[in-house]
């Protein structure tokens, strides 16, 4: 049978607009998919953070009962002389005596605090060694690897600023007329200007994790303190605010002593295990995903608070032992939630720094950690994050760390650089246009693992953002992220700081998830291949 001039014209027409409907669906839908998730989706989703591993400055209130809270562990200060005006000194950073005769601190003359109780502490020398003394009439030195008896001191406060110390035995500590730290000043000092006596400054107390709240507190408060937090901090109604407004995923930190519940390690306090299985529960009634993040490492990954690092030290990598029990957490966990249906991924290890982890320390572990899940689960995502500083996120791409399902975590913020304080809102905007969105178009393009950006906020450092202002940054990043193949999740679900806060950036209309002007675009385009298609059905069949 012959066919018509018109029906093959029409044919050829219907080809071409079902050509052209496809490119639309795959344009709106996205060329990537992540498997567990409905549909074509991709992770749109939200860190639970400051929950189960804690961050002070998500809700700082936690740390407000705790006795002479401006000296937690990993607290820095200086020790000045007040009838010399010398500051106390670890000459090299320690291994020698301490002398007082300096008239200007800096690294040798700053202590990181070890608390053992309120009034009691350790003191670590920049290069790690502690101050010791093996009794009265002997010189303190910076000479002790690890902290015992000898290396502890009873610090008595007048005010904030001056303060006698004192060794286990007894004597005071004084600055000798010949510029040295001695435990032989006689009796007992007043407050007047006398050799045992010292202004103290603290230069930092910026660590306010797990180990400065629990060892602040001490067990008993610590663990009345948390638990109160854990049952009322994230409950099933923010997983319920969250499904109601398309998030389809939590990446929920923890750290490693999750592993040990429930009666870790001290100081710190079980109850993170429960917690984290009624996340999953909750997930599971609401279709939500879930990723376990290992945010904090034994030893500490980075010297964060959020790494739980007791003093801003980063043991992680230099102690196999911390390896060794790293992975055995990651065996526990994927081991515990192999099986349940609520579980996307497990991140290995999250924001190891550039400037303490080397790759050589790092791939393997990765390497590691990826058997381990496949050991337990197939389908999995094993998720390993870019080393916090300078590094390239492309040196985890030549590294061959798995084979399947396996995730490259970016963590992006207009913020803790000095690049991004004078920028203007619209400068932030270009950027995130301009840099961001062509690296992960690069890393999309590359032969290796998918890309989830794990951390962004909207926040920045312009002082004075309108919400418009907000509005426009955010849908800039939403434009941008979303292209990411594997997702995104916002820093963080709650936050006593606004903009920090996810469900307050919703409930207030600063962040508009639904808003995209790309995404708007992009529809309108797939509206348009349909409409086409259905005209050329018409004239042509």
């Amino acid at each position: 049978m012959l066919l018509k001039p018109t029906f093959l014209m029409g044919l050829v027409f219907t080809k071409w607009a079902c050509a052209f409907l496809l490119c639309c669906c795959l344009i709106t839908s996205g060329v990537y998919s992540v498997e567990g998730l409905h549909g074509s989706s991709k992770v749109r989703g939200v860190n639970l953070g400051g929950w189960l591993v804690i961050e002070g400055w998500i809700k700082p209130s936690l740390f407000d009962g705790i006795a002479n809270g401006d000296m937690l562990d990993g607290t820095e200060v200086q020790f000045k002389s007040v009838t010399s005006q010398k500051y106390v000194s670890a000459e090299n950073g320690g291994g020698m005596n301490v002398t007082v005769d300096r008239d200007v601190p800096s690294s040798w003359e700053t202590f990181r605090l070890w608390r053992t109780s309120e009034s009691e502490f350790q003191f670590r020398t920049s290069e790690g060694q502690f101050l010791t003394c093996d009794g009265g009439g002997h010189s303190v030195s910076a000479t002790a690897k690890s902290p015992s008896t000898y290396e502890t001191y009873e610090i008595e406060r007048s005010g904030k600023n001056r303060i006698h110390l004192k060794i286990k035995g007894g004597a005071y500590l004084q600055a000798t007329t010949d510029g040295q730290l001695s435990a032989n000043y006689p009796g007992t000092p007043g407050w007047d200007d006398n050799a045992a006596t010292f202004e103290m400054t603290i230069v930092s107390n910026s660590l306010h994790g797990d180990y400065q709240l629990a060892n602040g507190y001490g067990h008993n408060r610590a663990k009345d303190v948390l638990r109160r937090h854990r049952n009322s901090f994230i409950t099933i109604e923010d997983f319920k605010f969250l499904y109601k407004h398309g998030i389809n995923t939590v990446r929920i930190p923890v750290g490693w002593w999750i592993a040990f519940d429930p009666d870790p390690p001290g100081p710190y306090i079980g109850g993170t295990l429960e917690a984290l299985d009624n996340a999953f529960l909750w997930a599971q009634e609401y279709d939500i995903k879930c990723i376990i993040d290992l945010h904090a490492a034994p030893g500490s990954q980075n010297g964060m608070e959020h790494s739980s690092s007791r003093d801003g030290f980063t043991g992680w990598p230099t102690s196999p032992d911390y390896i060794s029990e790293s992975l055995h957490v990651i065996e526990f966990l994927v081991s515990r939630y192999a099986k349940h249906p609520a579980l996307l991924g497990i991140e290995l290890l999250n924001e190891p720094s550039a400037g303490t982890v080397s790759l050589d320390v790092l791939i393997p572990y990765y390497k590691q950690g990826y058997q381990i899940v496949r050991k337990y689960s197939s389908s999995a995502y094993v998720i390993i994050c870019q080393r916090i500083g300078a590094a390239d996120p492309l040196e985890l791409y030549q590294a061959n760390i798995g084979s399947h399902n396996i995730v490259l975590d970016l963590h992006f913020y207009n913020l803790f650089d000095p690049f991004f304080v004078n920028m203007s809102a619209v400068d932030n905007i270009q950027y995130i246009y301009k840099s961001r969105e062509g690296q992960l178009q690069a890393l999309n393009n590359s032969d290796g693992p998918l890309v989830l950006v794990g951390e962004w906020v909207n926040e920045w450092n312009v002082t004075k953002g309108s919400q418009k202002d907000y509005q426009d940054f955010g849908r800039a990043q939403l434009d941008v992220y979303n292209a990411a193949s594997f997702g995104w999740c916002y820093w963080t679900v709650k936050n006593d700081r606004e903009h920090w806060d996810f469900e307050w950036n919703i409930r207030n209309n600063y962040l508009q998830l639904g808003n995209s002007s790309r995404k708007r675009t992009l529809n309108i385009l797939g509206l348009l291949g349909l409409v086409f298609t259905w005209f050329c059905l018409l004239q042509f069949l």
